[in-house]
């Protein structure tokens, strides 16, 4: 079975924020002069917020939060071994505070804006052939920073920030098996450094799934360890800037991508949290139109 990896290449891995649902690069790879452009709108919701020790209830202040974005994702073979990927979110949280809430704190219950700008190269180490089918070893390394002017020093406000306004860089090792068959799994595992107080962050993502010439899907879990310097929403250290807190987390999720005519095609994906530390427990869905050439 010929597996049209061209057609594939236009799918978006990421959602917005810091807590993303898995990571920016794929494991597969462009040929030179291949490219593809997908622009995605998601959304997530939560009102439950894993703190220490215990889940609550209820977001603080907002109640509820509700995510949606609109993302462009660009990603091109600079040759067949190097390729470079690019992407830019635009996000608008908004939360369900009171009208009394507001008032009294000079809150708002939204932020929106452009969050930040992601470049990556990804290189291909080796390829060998196993077990009727290929296994590449890839390295990537990009630099995620803030673009928009948002803010992350409101106090209670930044619970609907839409970043932390950290700068990012970040190493990932990959390894992606492809059988003939088109069934194919994909790990990887790096390390982010980060600035404005975040905690460094090591982080790791598994999915399994098939790929052919005419559907694409996969299933995935995602996950996140924070730094041990990093400090608990409301624990010992805390001082109200929400960017310096220790966020863990464990997710789970599904993507599809289906070709429709020559060069464009159609994603969608769903995905979780299970577990997680400081962060809002929220489920997220996002659909897109990719085009590749």
């Amino acid at each position: 079975m010929k597996i049209n990896l061209k057609l594939l290449g236009g799918m978006l891995f990421m959602l917005p924020l810091t807590m993303a649902a898995q990571s920016p690069i794929s494991g597969f790879m462009k040929a030179k002069g291949e490219g593809s452009i997908t622009v995605t709108q998601s959304r997530e919701d939560y009102n439950d917020v894993f703190l220490v020790p215990n889940k609550v209830n209820s977001v603080p202040v907002f109640n509820e939060v509700t995510t949606k974005s609109v993302s462009l994702y660009a990603e091109y073979g600079f040759s067949d071994r190097l390729n470079f990927v690019v992407s830019l979110p635009y996000i608008q949280t908004t939360g369900e505070a009171t009208p009394a809430t507001l008032a009294n704190n000079g809150f708002e219950n939204e932020r929106s804006g452009f969050q930040d700008v992601s470049i990556y190269a990804k290189y291909k180490i080796k390829s060998y052939e196993v077990m009727s089918g290929n296994l590449d070893i890839i390295g990537a390394l990009g630099v995620e920073t803030p673009l928009g002017n948002y803010n992350v020093d409101e106090g209670l406000q930044s619970i609907i920030a839409i970043g932390n306004r950290s700068t990012d860089i970040t190493g990932l090792a990959i390894a992606n098996y492809k059988h003939n068959s088109g069934v194919f799994a994909i790990g990887q595992v790096g390390y982010s450094l980060r600035s404005n107080e975040v905690p460094n962050a090591l982080i790791s993502q598994l999915k399994i799934g098939y790929a052919a010439s005419v559907i694409y899907g996969d299933i995935y879990i995602a996950n996140q360890l924070s730094g041990s310097d990093g400090v608990d929403i409301l624990g010992e250290g805390f001082t109200g800037f929400f960017p310096a807190t220790r966020v863990n987390y464990t997710r789970i999720g599904a993507n599809m991508f289906v070709p429709v005519v020559k060069g464009f095609g159609l994603t969608a994906g769903i995905n979780t949290y299970i577990s997680g530390r400081n962060l809002g427990d929220s489920t997220g869905a996002y659909s897109g139109l990719s085009f590749s050439f």
